[in-house]
């Protein structure tokens, strides 16, 4: 069965191009041309991922991103934005997008980021993985991750990750006490090259520390390794 992609966007060539692209791909597609008609479609129709542009009609993408977010759907967003501007982005994925493209794109470069999104995205769900996933828990402190199910806890408490940033927890834990580079984390979690723009570990990782640390100014579960990149540790008097 073909997956759904919802294309959020108001400038039509680019839109009839996305689909058109995506279709040639194989994928099935939703267009929406202003904010309030992508977020009814996301809504009604729960694609398996969005490509949402920043700068719509009636809603923006951040407002979009935000109520999708705010009603605990995992639906995998790409923002689409025209300006290369380093705030909109960090906005973006602070607000759960799993990742960003500035226009101009190629469409080679659309279909390898949205097969690199699902592909993560929906890994830790395929049949052939439950074997490998089952009774899999890791507890580090007060931490519990049940990557099976998509959930974990804090001193019993229920935290809420978007798929990103769950992904990003998991390869950490993962690979508890090894210092890993962000160019590492990037090829691992993302699966291709942001081209240095190593920003995006940085607010996924930032994002984490806000809801595992209980300090995340003095975090004791994701230490930073300065100038190298991050390390995730066993918190000592937890």
């Amino acid at each position: 069965m073909s997956k759904v992609i919802l294309v959020v966007e108001d400038e039509i060539s680019i839109a009839t191009l996305l689909k058109y692209n995506l279709e040639k791909a194989g994928y099935e597609v939703l267009l929406a041309h202003d904010g309030k008609e992508g977020l009814d479609l996301a809504l009604e129709k729960s694609p398996d991922l969005m490509l949402l542009d920043l700068m719509l009609p009636t809603m923006d993408g951040i407002e979009i991103c935000k109520e999708i977010r705010s009603k605990k759907i995992n639906i995998p967003i790409i923002m689409l934005t025209a300006r290369d501007d380093e705030f909109d982005k960090v906005l973006g994925l602070e607000l759960g997008a799993d990742d960003y493209m500035t226009k101009p794109f190629s469409p080679r470069e659309v279909i390898a980021r949205v097969k690199a999104v699902l592909r993560r995205f929906t890994s830790s769900f395929e049949p052939e993985q439950e074997e490998d996933l089952e009774n899999k828990t890791f507890q580090i402190g007060k931490l519990v991750v049940h990557p099976e199910v998509y959930e974990a806890f804090l001193d019993e408490q229920p935290l809420e990750f978007t798929p990103k940033e769950f992904e990003l927890l998991v390869y950490l834990i993962e690979n508890k006490n090894r210092v890993l580079t962000r160019d590492q984390l990037l090829s691992a979690v993302w699966h291709y090259d942001f081209a240095g723009d190593t920003r995006i570990v940085d607010v996924h990782i930032s994002h984490l520390r806000e809801k595992i640390e209980e300090n995340s100014r003095k975090p004791k579960y994701i230490k930073t390794i300065r100038g190298i990149g991050y390390k995730f540790e066993e918190p000592k008097n937890v």
